[in-house]
């Protein structure tokens, strides 16, 4: 079918008049009315009529015509949907997060977001950062923010880091720790309650334990969540080794008290992780950029 003569003819039936047509698509009236003929021709159905003067629309033209005005409707919205999307105003963000920015940043990040760019639909997955990584490799998300990097990740990764927090070795108030100056392998001889395997702030630990030589701890209670881990803790089972993001409230309630272990002072990256030489839409390029103008720093 002949979209073009579609259009002249769905332009003469909003008008009512091939003379106005004429004028609003700048093309002479002979010109239209052949068109419209051979269109006519190729769908073997009357769409004009003469009417006085002028022109009106047979019963299979008013049919036709209602049908093109949807489909030129639908060309408006999928043209409109294009430019929103070019702006970043539609679309959709597919993003992987460790447990810290997903708990305690992300969550301030969407309500800023979503007050701008409402239509934007956003898949969150909250996972373990070896799997947001993975993710993030094998192209089921766009972007992926950690709370403390892998200590090695391949060269196709982009990394920006946000900002730093600091880690610390916590445990309950009436622990004999608590509040107290200790020695890392004396601190090892504690048991740990921490998350699963594939953990950033786990891997973190072992690594200072072989960093000084120390003896690996105990991990004596082991949860798939952090929250979990840290009521373990607040219950007065062991000691955990954490962000302070997560766990500082909690200290300053004096529901859980630092370790201060000698000589020992990390801090955990907090990122943002992309594929380099791949393009980002216009919509998870905003939300990056909310994200650097609004870190959300404690």
């Amino acid at each position: 079918m002949n979209l073009h003569a579609l259009r002249l003819f769905h332009v003469i039936a909003s008008t009512g008049s091939v003379t106005r047509a004429s004028e609003l698509l700048n093309i002479s009236q002979p010109a239209i009315t052949a068109q419209i003929k051979k269109f006519e021709k190729e769908l073997l159905l009357p769409l004009l009529k003469p009417q006085g003067r002028g022109i009106a629309l047979t019963d299979a033209g008013e049919e036709i015509a209602l049908l093109a005005k949807r489909l030129f409707a639908v060309e408006q919205q999928i043209e409109q949907y294009a430019r929103d999307y070019l702006s970043g105003s539609h679309g959709c963000i597919r993003l992987a997060a460790t447990y810290l920015p997903a708990h305690f940043l992300i969550p301030a990040w969407i309500a800023t977001f979503k007050q701008q760019y409402e239509q934007v639909e956003m898949i969150i997955t909250t996972t373990n950062s070896n799997d947001a990584l993975k993710q993030l490799l094998n192209v089921e998300v766009d972007i992926a923010i950690y709370g403390g990097m892998p200590e090695a990740y391949p060269d196709t990764i982009q990394t920006e880091e946000l900002f730093r927090d600091e880690l610390w070795f916590v445990v309950a108030p009436g622990h004999r720790y608590a509040n107290q100056q200790i020695s890392l392998s004396d601190m090892m001889k504690e048991p740990f309650v921490m998350r699963e395997e594939g953990s950033s702030t786990r891997e973190r630990l072992l690594s200072l334990c072989r960093t000084y030589n120390s003896s690996t701890p105990t991990i004596s209670l082991q949860f798939n969540g952090l929250h979990e881990a840290i009521t373990a803790v607040i219950a007065g089972y062991g000691a955990n080794f954490v962000s302070s993001l997560v766990v500082r409230d909690y200290v300053k309630r004096g529901e859980l008290c630092r370790v201060y272990v000698e000589g020992i002072h990390l801090t955990n990256s907090i990122a943002i992780c992309t594929r380099k030489h791949e393009p980002l839409s216009a919509s998870t390029m905003n939300f990056i950029q909310m994200i650097r103008a609004n870190p959300v720093r404690e």
